[in-house]
């Protein structure tokens, strides 16, 4: 602790002591909510809204409100919040992160700010890692809620979305013994995505949230949208949703072509190249670079002379894809095949991530590597990074057991203050210092005997490994000592959830990746709780949590450790790595391995060096930089994009509930734009009066919205590749992001532009002998797909004439001849349509 924070108290100590008083109201209402009938508890929350509609700020009925949670949790689940629970609580309603240790009941207190918050009418959101926990959360507080008068609904993929439905009181027993980890379904009633997000409290993923606002802005309906506005959120395991993944940002897509014989094509010339020799291997960065000498015999495999001007930049990119696919994402670890699909494996939580896919190229590179359907490449329709879908609600907090490694990032980025909670009881696990073994196979062995050891005295062990495949390594090695072991891969959630509760059984033993499981409690003796197995483990030390090598992050190990020594239980946690551990042999020092060297020890001995400790933590401390850095990259360009997401996005929704007076607005300032307004004027009114005004408004709607999207699938692409290029201007003494900011602004002017160009061209051709089926249409909208939009007949045609009859591709120059500044040659036809849409449009119209 700094002197500092000794002399004036760190922020979450002083966070506790202002919150003393508030602690003291509620706990000065539990007798008077104790006397309260079942009936009264849903009444009172009427009455809570009644007093907020006449001014009363939430603030104000905090402490009676959860006052009320808790006599509803006690009446329910048969469990009192604690106090520290009370200040968790607090700190998640004043829009905080709460960091409190595994198995202090974060899931519980959850229900005190979401129930305070849905009184406004507002809509709240719990967003949660997986569909599993948002069920089970769902089911297990779903009672509470209930109980109190308020709906919940659950929204998860493949566009399955539930609400909590009652009724099934006879299950209820069954419930509060193993609804902990196993969801009673019963509870559950399916229903529209629409009606999730209407109940009071709804739970759901990250994904999902991230994906329907990105769907509901492709939507050509207004009784297709689905999310209503961005209130109140609770983000769960916090530092897992805003820091690890929020590197990736979410993108949807539709299918744009086929390129399946490139992919297989060149994944036959890198199995023929050789590393060191044809291409060097960047682990630091995860990036290739060709030599010269691989080069030479990529062009010899391809019957070329020069692959740079032969064939351009399409050959070059597609071959440092596939060397890329070969070189550095490994099966099993990156990503698993099931059932001739590749499938993401997430690197910070061990989960696989159907229905997820890498962009660039390298999915279908990874397909055709390892032989199973190569599927179509994608254009963008839509992207956002998390970080800017979460700042759109008004107020965001989070809970996780490991905040305050992160606590600036943060701050920086989200402006939330993280709040170390006190535990209910004091922490007595013990935390070993690491081994250090110079192989990875001394390693395993030595863990295998420890292991051994520890499950011949009837202990529970919990090993965390860093991948799917060092789960089947070190399997290997337990059946060779005759240690009986579950696995968990976080391939089945559900079921996952119901073998690591039962982790803490006397001589369990658990092989898992780092976060399968997560969310879960590991109750000693197992769970339900046996009160004489629970005895029997508590005395031989509790679950020992064995760490098979350190991560990338030190939140993930302490999240590990973090499985041990819950509520005051005996605990113990120790790390065994290798100098052959990726951490170590990317980042870690020579000196380091020069010197375990020189020691001559067996590789199944190990040492404890504080110097090779505090080394250790150094190189997480550089990759922690390293990653946040790359985060605040991708925040830094994606702001750019989020300033013109906002307008279209805007333009999109006004076009969508479009009354008459906003469709004049735009026909308005689309003749404003025009050289001869009389002409363009008469051209208009006669297409409204063989139209009629209700199919001719209806019309003009869809027009809009189609070329909305049609020209910001093509901005998108174009600021993808302007990304790509920028990066190169850093050697002419030009600062990337502004030149970035720069040219995106003047692309998105032209965009712009094109749209009202594109419009009134639109309009000109609408077959007005077309009326009984436009209007039939206007009446009866089409449901669209998710990623693209039917283009209506009425103004097809011209998309066409513009496009194909003069036989130009997307990726040839412009015959309108406009040079790019920066480059000096001629626009590509595609960008040149967003840049320079007047002169553009002038040479294909005429």
């Amino acid at each position: 602790m700094s002197l500092y924070s000794k002399i004036f108290g760190d922020t979450s100590s002083k966070f506790i002591k202002s919150t003393k008083e508030i602690v003291a109201k509620i706990n000065a209402f539990e007798e008077s909510m104790s006397k309260l009938a079942n009936d009264d508890f849903s009444k009172k929350t009427q009455e809570f809204k009644e007093r907020l509609a006449k001014g009363e700020s939430l603030d104000d009925i905090l402490p009676e409100a959860f006052a009320l949670v808790r006599e509803a949790g006690k009446r329910t689940l048969n469990i009192r919040l604690y106090d520290v629970q009370l200040i968790g609580g607090i700190a998640l309603h004043q829009g905080k992160i709460a960091e409190m240790k595994t198995g202090e009941g974060k899931t519980n207190v959850a229900t005190l700010p979401l129930y305070l918050n849905a009184l406004t009418g507002k809509g709240t959101h719990l967003i949660t890692v997986n569909d599993y926990l948002a069920r089970r959360d769902a089911v297990l507080m779903g009672q509470v809620y209930n109980f109190l008068g308020l709906t919940v609904g659950v929204i998860n993929s493949q566009n399955v979305s539930y609400l909590y439905d009652p009724r099934h009181t006879e299950e209820d027993k069954e419930r509060d013994t193993v609804g902990e980890f196993k969801i009673i379904y019963d509870f559950l009633k399916p229903c529209s995505r629409r009606e999730a997000y209407a109940a009071e409290i709804t739970y759901g993923t990250n994904h999902e949230y991230g994906f329907d606002y990105l769907r509901d802005n492709l939507s050509t309906s207004i009784n297709d949208l689905v999310q209503r506005e961005h209130n109140f959120a609770i983000v769960d395991e916090v530092d897992s949703i805003l820091i690890d993944e929020a590197r990736t940002p979410l993108i949807i897509s539709s299918a744009s072509g086929d390129s399946e014989d490139f992919y297989v094509k060149f994944y036959q010339i890198a199995k023929q190249l050789k590393k060191d020799t044809d291409y060097e291997v960047d682990e630091k960065l995860k990036a290739i670079t060709l030599t010269d000498e691989g080069i030479n015999k990529a062009e010899k495999l391809l019957g070329v002379e020069n692959i740079y001007t032969e064939k351009g930049i399409k050959y070059v990119h597609h071959l440092e894809t596939a060397v890329k696919a070969q070189a550095i994402f490994e099966r099993d670890r990156d990503y698993v095949v099931r059932e001739g699909e590749v499938i993401i494996v997430d690197p910070f939580t061990g989960r696989l991530q159907p229905g997820r896919r890498w962009s660039e190229g390298i999915h279908q590179a990874i397909e055709a590597k390892e032989g199973v359907k190569i599927e179509k490449e994608t254009r963008s329709s839509g992207s956002i990074t998390f970080q800017n879908y979460f700042r759109f609600y008004k107020k965001l907090s989070g809970m996780t057991g490991t905040a305050l490694t992160s606590a600036e990032e943060f701050l920086k980025v989200y402006n939330l203050d993280v709040m170390v909670i006190p535990t209910n009881r004091p922490v007595i696990r013990q935390d070993h210092s690491d081994l250090i073994f110079q192989s990875e196979k001394g390693k395993f062995q030595a863990i295998a005997k420890k292991v051994k050891e520890l499950n011949g005295k009837g202990q529970p062990v919990l090993i965390g490994t860093i991948s799917i495949e060092k789960n089947e390594l070190l399997s290997v090695y337990l059946k060779q000592e005759g240690v009986q072991h579950t696995i968990l891969n976080a391939k089945n959630h559900e079921k996952e959830g119901e073998l690591i509760a039962e982790a803490g059984r006397r001589g369990a033993v658990t092989i898992a990746t780092n976060m399968a499981g997560r969310g879960i409690d590991i109750k000693l003796g197992g769970n339900p709780q046996n009160k004489e197995e629970y005895e029997f483990v508590k005395s031989v030390g509790g679950l020992f949590v064995l760490g098979t090598e350190r991560h990338e992050a030190r939140r993930i190990d302490n999240q590990l450790r973090g499985r041990a020594g819950r509520q005051g239980d005996p605990g113990e946690t120790q790390f065994y790595v290798s100098l052959e551990d990726d951490l170590m042999r990317v980042f870690g020092s020579e000196r380091i391995k020069t010197m375990m060297g020189r020691f001559g020890i067996p590789e199944d001995q190990p040492i404890e060096n504080g110097f090779i400790s505090r080394s250790l933590e150094n190189a997480q401390a550089k990759i922690e930089g390293f990653h946040f850095d790359a985060r605040k990259n991708t925040l830094e360009y994606d702001d750019v994009m989020n300033h013109q997401r906002k307008i279209i996005y805007e333009r999109r929704q006004k076009m969508m509930r479009a009354d008459r007076a906003e469709i004049e607005n735009l026909l308005d300032s689309i003749l404003v734009e025009r050289e001869g307004p009389s002409q363009a004027s008469q051209t208009i009114k006669e297409k409204r009066e063989k139209l009629g005004d209700e199919a001719f408004f209806e019309t003009v709607r869809r027009i809009a919205l189609y070329t909305t999207d049609t020209l910001w699938m093509e901005h998108l692409e174009a600021m993808d590749y302007l990304r790509s290029s920028v990066n190169l201007r850093a050697y002419g003494q030009r600062e990337p992001i502004v030149e970035y900011k720069k040219e995106g602004l003047m692309m998105f002017r032209g965009m712009e532009e094109a749209f009202k160009e594109q419009v009134f061209s639109l309009i000109e051709t609408i077959n007005t002998e077309s009326r009984i089926n436009i209007e039939a249409e206007a009446k009866e909208p089409k449901q669209t797909l998710v990623t693209s939009h039917a283009e209506p007949s009425e103004f097809s045609e011209t998309k066409k004439n513009i496009e194909n009859n003069m036989n130009i591709g997307r990726n040839d120059p412009c015959p309108c001849g406009a040079i790019n500044p920066t480059t000096g040659e001629v626009y590509k036809y595609k960008k040149c349509g967003l840049i320079n849409a007047p002169q553009h449009r002038k040479s294909l119209i005429n």
